[in-house]
């Protein structure tokens, strides 16, 4: 029954772009193709349907479908002039590993608005994500070995309340299979940044899926100037461990392994040690414990060599993703661990045990880790907390309840280098990251900032007059380097 009505709505979606596409060459209007307005319109009205027609997973499922198959909407880009002199790119800093002459290295991020691990477990639809305007991707949680995660169901929506509670269990099909998704991507964007995935185009098989491919194609070809074919993002890798694999030292192992295998494919590389779903892993977070485990993963990542996107002496990122369930004392231990050991940076949160009292769907008390817009203003805090306790001196990922451009606003100011979301879409559909990325560029004109790096920790006075201070007197001095020149 449930394989029936996906397929047809599967069939409605494809009927859906062929009836779009006819109106639009009939009436001779000028076609943006998936960037359109009216088909980000479509594809959020589909959304709606998806949700109402499926169950949480299959509605999951069928959306990494119609994204890994370039149905998904592409990013529409603001054309306003004034849009023209804000900069939404943002660049953390990190420690060179190698103690080269470099001291420091940098990776930029497009734009700030990025999307959360959980989405795409499997990294096979980080082309059609990133077209459709987020910055960066992460995929996973990847574990070392396939596992199929806990038993269904395991996802489920809070509809009145815009959350949602997984109970996933760091399903995965490995590092292997992973690995290969990556590299296939990695291999087409080197050597044909704006060409087709062949794998998505292997998948399209049906009738009508051709044709549909064949109507967008004709009409994007028509008019490329107005319709961008955009595939330069940052992708980051989400590791987790094994659920079988229990002792300190297996966890280590797990978490190193993936840093080994995954480690060249990465942008940047995360330690997953906040998922509520596997037994035992929270207690990572205790201070001896996390010490141990990211000496390990730090000293993993330096001996990696020859990665795609760098090169033996510019190594990838290393993040570490906590809960939002901590007390200021761990946060506190977290913080300085984070520091001692030479992390990169610090996820800000993952999703939460604990209910908020307001919560009035029937599904509030299924068991799982809680995400969406219940836990925004928790996120945020949390941010602001670790902001503080690292005097912003570790750049920060903000995660949790993202749903506008006043979403990420807020994290920024509390001290996010940059922002993820994933719960939202469920509610708000893929047209969301064009909408939360015009927003946050109209709040930033209204508030008179000119690129992301202004915002970052404004809410922290002290901090952030003194890191403005620091950062002007860098470009005085590199201005007196180039005068005396």
């Amino acid at each position: 029954m449930i394989r029936k009505i996906r397929s047809n709505v599967l069939r409605a979606a494809g009927a859906s772009v062929i009836a779009v596409g006819s109106f639009e060459m009939l009436t001779s209007l000028p076609s943006e193709g998936r960037s359109s307005k009216f088909y980000h319109r479509c594809a959020d009205f589909g959304t709606s349907i998806l949700r109402s027609t499926l169950d949480a997973e299959d509605a999951h499922n069928a959306a990494i479908y119609l994204v890994k198959n370039n149905y998904a909407p592409r990013y529409r880009e603001e054309t306003r002039g004034i849009y023209h002199n804000i900069d939404t790119s943002s660049t953390i800093y990190y420690k060179n590993p190698t103690g080269g002459e470099t001291s420091k290295y940098c990776l930029k991020f497009p734009n700030c608005i990025g999307l959360a691990a959980g989405f795409d477990k499997h990294g096979e639809a980080i082309k059609g994500l990133i077209e459709l305007g987020f910055g960066f991707v992460e995929i996973g949680s990847v574990t070392p070995e396939a596992q199929p995660g806990n038993s269904k169901p395991r996802l489920f929506r809070l509809v009145e309340d815009k959350g949602v509670i997984n109970r996933y269990g760091f399903n995965s099909i490995g590092l292997e299979k992973v690995g290969h998704n990556l590299n296939a991507y990695r291999e087409t964007y080197t050597h044909n940044n704006a060409g087709e995935s062949k794998e998505g185009q292997d998948a399209v098989k049906s009738v009508i899926n051709l044709v549909a491919e064949f109507i967008w194609l004709v009409l994007e070809r028509s008019n490329l100037k107005n319709s961008p074919i955009k595939t330069s993002g940052i992708i980051g890798v989400n590791l987790g461990k094994n659920k079988w694999r229990s002792s300190l030292d297996e966890t280590i192992d797990d978490y190193t392994t993936g840093i080994n295998k995954l480690g060249r494919y990465a942008d940047y590389l995360v330690i997953n040690i906040s998922s509520p779903n596997t037994p035992g892993l929270r207690d990572m977070q205790r201070q001896e414990p996390l010490r141990m485990l990211l000496q390990n993963a730090v000293n993993a990542r330096n001996k990696l060599s020859n990665t795609t996107m760098g090169t033996e002496t510019h190594l990838p990122p290393l993040f570490v993703k906590i809960a939002p369930d901590l007390t200021n004392e761990e946060m506190s231990d977290i913080a300085e661990v984070v520091q001692q050991c030479g992390v990169d940076g610090i996820i800000v949160c993952n999703t939460t045990n604990s209910r908020p009292d307001n919560l009035v769907s029937k599904n509030k008390s299924e068991v799982g880790g809680l995400s969406g817009l219940p836990i925004k203003d928790l996120s945020t805090k949390c941010i602001r907390n670790m902001y503080q306790l690292t005097k912003g001196n570790i750049p920060i990922i903000g995660v949790g309840g993202v749903g506008s451009g006043q979403d990420a606003y807020e994290k920024l100011r509390a001290g996010a280098s940059v922002v993820q979301l994933y719960s939202m879409l469920t509610y708000e559909g893929p047209g969301l990251v064009s909408r939360i990325r015009s927003e946050l560029n109209e709040i930033m004109i209204e508030r008179g900032h000119r690129s992301v790096e202004d915002i970052i920790g404004i809410d922290h006075d002290d901090l952030y007059w003194t890191k403005l201070a620091e950062k002007r007197k860098k470009e005085r001095m590199k201005e007196h380097f180039v005068v005396d020149m």
